[in-house]
């Protein structure tokens, strides 16, 4: 048994871990809002905003890792609970993990469903020079002002879906109301919380698989392809210049004895001009990247960036099987459609859920190991989104490009991040279910056994880990794991959900392998917000 002292020094290096992670996030955020923002239309309240969202969005899953170490904390490992972890106590620290994710989700909600569209409204309005700010905030409001009917709907039936029914089927339409508000008291508003969020969660599982399953397979692939050399390309872009020269002289020496230019070649003529004038651009581009110093120090980090996109693509292969095995396990040996597919336990082991329970013995890399999974995540899904782009359906509404990125393909970029941040935790659950519900708690179970030196049998008191066979005194489940499956139907669309995951990745998987390698200056033929005098590298 852990002595008090020891006890202490773990929670508080725990504490001091997600202290320091804290302020990881906001530093981080910082660096990548200002880092992908434009220099031209930057403004303080997008600036803002957009960290603000960000900084939510991790912190969030942050609190998964802490949520089971709490948990976990509470119990020896020979599955007594620690002289300190009465029931009142318990009870305390659930509860304050509950508030932690009422804060949080709630947090969310206002971010989704009112202060990043009101923005997202304003600066729209924004565009337009002859409205002031007043009629600005006014139409922003309007348009916000269905975004928040949503929130209300989706709170007003996460609240009165009943997840009991009335013993009583005789009963009147005035009891069943009030079994219907007796249901929401007892709950304290977890169920509308929960379907409310759970809803959003169904949105980030849909940008998870089109987002994350690509960023998956494309970041570690461009990490160890690189991009094109800046000389090589230059060389290109010169013979270009040429040729495309070569083809207006052509032109305009049709009309040097004074006679007017036919309509289809005035229509050519326009056209090389105006490609013309993107291949200098490309030149001017090119020549300062060749130069720059950045380039130079990213040629030497070279050997470094393979050995990350090697191991990155390690971690994706890991998670992709993890993944596979856990949603055959629940096809064959869940309870089916009608209860989400959930399933106690693992009959199919997975390298995950088998190297969880390994890690656990050794405070604290399991917590580390979720903790990476969980960042490796949300950076697969930035990669995903800066390749894609942010797209409503076939139309595509904005492009994430360093020092390049408008106000509002930002706020759009955070959204996006925080409703796949809230898929987060049930991809983890898929990955490692009783990990996530229990942590690594035991508890005890009496075994009979048989002495040679005295006739009949006794019972010894044995540690066994935490499942859904535990007597509900003697292991706490995660406060995650009450978030995650209160509605079965959501669970069963998370579980098609991950089949679709595992398709879009194979298919990303494919397509990376066949691109070839990336223009060192990618994406200047396509933005047209690139001044000439204002260059910059792209992604060396």
């Amino acid at each position: 048994m852990a002595t008090p002292g020891a006890a202490s020094a773990e929670l508080v290096i725990g504490w001091c871990i997600f202290g320091l992670l804290l302020l990881a996030i906001l530093a981080f955020c910082w660096i990548y809002v200002r880092k992908y923002q434009s220099r031209r239309e930057s403004e303080v309240v997008s600036t803002i905003t957009a960290i603000f969202s960000l900084a939510i969005a991790l912190i969030t899953s942050a609190l998964l890792p802490v949520d089971i170490f709490l948990v976990s904390y509470m119990k020896n490992q020979n599955g007594t609970f620690k002289d300190w972890a009465n029931a009142n106590v318990s009870r305390q620290i659930e509860d304050t993990v509950l508030y932690g994710y009422y804060t949080l989700y709630s947090v969310i909600l206002f971010c989704v469903f009112f202060w990043i569209p009101f923005v997202y409204f304003y600066y729209e309005e924004k565009d337009d020079d002859d409205t002031s700010k007043c009629t600005q905030i006014k139409t922003a409001l309007k348009y916000t002002l269905g975004f928040v009917v949503i929130c209300a709907l989706l709170l007003l039936v996460g609240a009165f879906v009943p997840l009991n029914v009335p013993n009583n089927k005789n009963s009147t339409e005035w009891e069943k109301v009030k079994f219907l508000f007796e249901e929401l008291g007892s709950s304290h508003g977890l169920a509308a919380l929960s379907f409310s969020i759970s809803s959003l969660t169904l949105i980030g599982m849909l940008a998870a698989i089109t987002y994350t399953a690509y960023g998956m397979s494309a970041l570690p692939l461009n990490l160890i392809k690189g991009t094109r050399s800046a000389a090589y390309e230059r060389l290109e872009n010169t013979e270009d210049i040429e040729e495309v020269e070569q083809h207006i002289q052509m032109i305009k020496s049709k009309s040097k004895d004074g006679r007017p230019l036919p309509a289809r070649d005035k229509r050519a003529l326009k056209q090389f001009e105006e490609r013309l004038r993107t291949l200098k651009k490309r030149e001017r581009h090119l020549e300062f990247i060749e130069n720059s110093w950045w380039t130079k120090f990213c040629g030497a980090l070279r050997p470094l960036k393979i050995i990350w996109g090697i191991f990155f693509i390690l971690v994706a292969l890991l998670f992709v099987i993890s993944l596979f095995l856990s949603n055959l396990d629940k096809a064959l040996h869940s309870a089916g459609i009608d209860s989400g597919f959930i399933i106690f336990g693992a009959n199919l082991s997975n390298p995950l859920n088998m190297l969880l329970p390994l890690l656990q013995t050794v405070f604290p890399l399991d917590y580390i190991l979720i903790t990476i999974i969980i960042m490796y995540f949300i950076f697969t899904s930035m990669a995903g989104i800066r390749n894609i782009g942010i797209w409503f359906f076939w139309i595509r509404l904005y492009k994430i490009r360093r020092g390049r990125t408008r106000p509002q393909a930002l706020l759009f970029l955070c959204m996006i991040l925080l409703l796949i941040v809230l898929h987060t935790s049930y991809m983890i659950y898929s990955l490692a279910p009783q990990y996530v519900m229990y942590g690594s708690q035991n508890y005890l179970i009496e075994t009979n056994i048989t002495s040679d030196n005295h006739k009949g049998n006794s019972t010894l008191s044995v540690p066994k880990r935490c499942d859904a066979d535990a007597p509900e005194d003697q292991c706490t489940v995660t406060r995650t794991y009450l978030f995650l499956h209160k509605f079965w139907f959501f669970s069963a669309a998370y579980y098609f959900g991950n089949w679709a995951f595992l398709v879009v990745f194979l298919i990303g998987l494919i397509v990376s392998c066949c691109k070839g390698k990336k223009s060192v200056i990618e994406g200047v033929d396509e933005d047209s917000d690139i001044s000439d005098d204002e260059p910059s590298v792209y992604s060396v």
